[in-house]
């Protein structure tokens, strides 16, 4: 049996994302079609009848024979529900719906929402929603090309150009984009559908497009047995009045019943319960029923569901197979709750989805990761980012969890999974660079002096002099060199008349420099070198980013004095 698609609707908040779906819902229903059911305010249950009606001979165009039985949309509140719409190698989602305000662009929730969709290879299209904000609109009811082409020359061009200006911006994110009617292969072009949930301008583009998408890519993976044991994956935990603690279920596969058995994936060990109520909810009251089956989104009443957590698997279990699903689904969770490297940073999540999607966008951006696991921030959370002798290693990130430590250790939390990588490689980078410069302070830099005439103030013990800064920084305890060999270590440096511990190009100071006589080993006017160590030299290299162009040069200079008497020196 063809089940049908999953369609979930992901985007930043309040670009529309449950305008369209409710609106979807208020046109299906003033259709007046049995059969369609609210399963739950953020799940709409779109029967193919209903499709055909919205459509109209938008439908004909696609010439094609459809199999799907309807759409199940399901609107993420968040970027949370959207992860733990979840299964073993990927997602729920059969197609996604990226929301984008035309008006506004992408949005740091949009990004987000690209990465997750790129992770798990989920297939999508775009929603230009609020075009009826575009300044000179003018709203008909028509199919969408015929009112576009109908609106005014300078309305047609801002369209343009909001919807060019969002192509530019996906391009450089490397998602090829086209609007729906201008697609030549939706293989590889993904379909902008300008539309207006508040007109219902293009929502019919929209259902035309997704079920056209549908049909003809996604009818072998729709392919689902009714009567075996459900799967699903719990979308949301919560307290329901009267009831007490209630699962949203996403099932994928199989038929769920009353009085079924059920596993649940747990962080330490499964939950096995029995199902005593199963709910749907219409005209937003609670409904009960006795059996579901694949694709649905049904609330789940059962005892022990106090420690359910969003994102895990959940299936129906015999006495047979009981140990053997028991395996796997925690085989599946272990795979998350890692604790694999020996050494790397500590994550935490909210939900299995939500961590999930934060292992694999730092995996593939090459972050070890040391532990990752759900729940709020804990004591060894803390003493295992402690423990890390990488100082870039010592760091939580945290997504949607709670923490009252006051710790040393760099915590960046936040409810957006983009937003915590975003600021995790900022931190990173700006770590790094003070890790760089601390070393950089460690080691003998640059510098080239000149002795200045007739400042001579103590000829020895130690010798006094003064000294023009020509290129770089001398700093004391900077060894000095003449013709490529040792002549001083710089014991101190005053600079107008106050005792400094460095100083730049472009300064007159006294240095003191002890085992030196002026007049034997240095003179007058002498050019004198900092005698930079080759190990320094071959880290200098290293970090010519944090010296200035002249100071590349000298260090060139230094090179190439040091190897008059080795030819490989600083290689």
């Amino acid at each position: 049996m063809i089940r049908q698609p999953i369609i979930v609707l992901v985007g930043h908040v309040d670009h529309g994302k449950s305008s369209i779906i409710e609106r979807i819902r208020e046109i299906s229903i003033t259709k007046h079609e049995a059969g369609l059911i609210t399963q739950k305010i953020s799940a709409v249950d779109v029967p193919f009848d209903n499709i055909k009606k919205i459509c109209g001979s938008l439908l004909d165009q696609l010439n094609l024979k459809l199999n799907i039985p309807g759409l199940l949309m399901i609107d993420t509140p968040g970027h949370e529900a959207f992860t733990n719409l979840r299964k073993r190698g990927g997602n729920l989602a059969d197609i996604a719906i990226l929301v984008i305000d035309i008006n506004e662009g992408l949005k740091p929730q949009t990004l987000e929402a690209i990465e997750i969709l790129k992770q798990y290879k989920t297939p999508f299209v775009i929603a230009l929603n609020k075009i009826d904000k575009i300044p000179g609109w003018q709203s008909k009811k028509t199919f969408l090309i015929q009112n576009i082409n109908s609106q005014s020359d300078s309305t047609k061009e801002k369209l343009d150009n909001r919807l060019y200006e969002i192509l530019g911006e996906l391009y450089n994110l490397d998602i090829k984009t086209e609007r729906f009617d201008r697609i030549e292969d939706y293989t590889k072009q993904i379909a902008m559908i300008p539309c207006s949930a508040k007109t219902t301008e293009g929502l019919p583009e929209l259902l035309m497009v997704i079920t056209g998408l549908a049909q003809r890519y996604l009818e072998d993976s729709l392919k689902t047995e009714v009567k075996g044991n459900a799967k699903g994956t719990i979308l949301e935990v919560k307290d329901e009045k009267g009831l007490g603690t209630t699962i949203d279920v996403i099932i994928y596969d199989g038929l769920l019943k009353i009085n079924d058995k059920i596993i649940i994936g747990g962080i330490d060990n499964p939950i096995e319960t029995k199902i005593r109520s199963l709910f749907i909810t219409e005209k937003n009251k609670l409904k009960q029923i006795k059996e579901v089956s694949a694709a649905s989104a049904i609330k789940i009443f059962a005892p022990n569901l106090g420690d359910s957590i969003a994102g895990m698997p959940l299936r129906v279990i015999t006495s047979k197979d009981s140990s053997t699903i028991k395996k796997e689904i925690q085989k599946e969770i272990q795979e998350v709750l890692i604790e694999t490297d020996k050494e790397g940073i500590v994550l935490k999540a909210d939900s299995l989805g939500s961590l999930e999607a934060l292992v694999s966008l730092l995996r593939s951006r090459e972050v070890k990761i040391k532990r990752a696991s759900i729940g709020n921030i804990t004591k060894k959370d803390i003493s295992d980012a402690t423990a890390e002798k990488n100082p870039l290693n010592k760091v939580i990130l945290a997504f949607n969890v709670k923490h009252d430590f006051k710790t040393n250790i760099k915590i960046i939390h936040s409810d957006v999974i983009y937003k915590i990588i975003d600021d995790f490689e900022l931190w990173i980078e700006k770590e790094r660079k003070s890790l760089e410069v601390k070393e950089l302070e460690n080691l003998v830099r640059p510098c080239k002096l000149k002795l200045m005439q007739g400042y001579v103030f103590r000829q020895s013990n130690p010798a006094i002099v003064g000294a023009d800064i020509l290129i770089g920084i001398l700093k004391t305890n900077t060894p000095l060199m003449k013709d490529g060999k040792q002549v001083a270590i710089v014991k101190s440096i005053q600079y107008e008349k106050e005792n400094v511990n460095e100083v730049s190009s472009g300064k007159q100071v006294a240095i003191s420099l002890p085992k030196v006589i002026v007049g034997r080993q240095i003179v007058e006017e002498d050019v004198l070198y900092s005698d930079i160590p080759e190990k320094d030299f071959v880290e200098l290299k290293k970090l010519t980013k944090y010296l200035n162009r002249v100071e590349i040069d000298l260090m060139k200079e230094i090179a190439q004095i040091k190897r008059k008497d080795n030819q490989l020196w600083g290689i």
